[in-house]
């Protein structure tokens, strides 16, 4: 079992929020994809880590 495959077993399939829950084998599909894609470039990782770590516009103007 991979990482991923141990990861996705662990997440429940109802969500306490009101959302429905996810159809029988969603995350196992989720993780069959997942293992099957190639590794991102360090390109890739960078352009990632740079959308998600921008600052928000109060820190942008200190």
């Amino acid at each position: 079992m991979t990482g991923s495959s141990k990861v996705a077993a662990a997440v429940p399939t109802s969500v306490g929020d009101g959302r429905p829950a996810r159809p029988a084998g969603y995350w196992e599909r989720v993780t069959r994809i997942v293992d099957q894609a190639p590794p991102l470039t360090d390109d890739q990782r960078a352009r990632i880590r740079a959308a998600f770590h921008q600052p928000t516009p109060k820190e942008a103007a200190a």
